[in-house]
C-alpha cells in the first residue's frame, strides 16, 4: 500500500480562474445548499463563498478517494491564528 494522502488542501489561488468559477458554482448549486427564505442570485452566492475563500474562512479540499472537491469552513481558532 501506498502513502497516497486522501484529503488534500488546494490553495484556491492556485486555480485557473475558469476552474475557480466553476467550482464555486458547482459547489453553490449543490442539492441541500439553503440560502433561507430570500432568493440569493447564482453570482452573489459564487462572491460570497469566493470572499470566504479570499479571508481564510473557508478552503478547498480534494478527497483523493472519492476524486471530488470540497469548500469547507475553516475553524474559527485556525483563521484566528494565521
Amino acid at each position: 500500500m501506498g502513502s497516497k494522502k486522501r484529503f488534500i488542501h488546494i490553495n484556491h489561488l492556485s486555480l485557473n480562474a475558469n476552474t475557480l468559477k466553476n467550482l464555486l458554482e458547482e459547489y453553490v448549486t449543490r442539492e441541500g445548499t439553503d440560502y433561507g427564505a430570500n432568493e440569493v442570485t447564482l453570482d452573489t452566492k459564487v462572491r460570497e463563498v469566493e470572499q470566504q475563500l479570499n479571508s481564510g474562512e473557508a478552503t478547498i479540499i480534494f478527497d483523493a478517494d472519492e476524486e471530488r472537491a470540497n469548500i469547507v469552513v475553516v475553524p474559527k481558532s485556525q483563521t484566528t491564528e494565521q
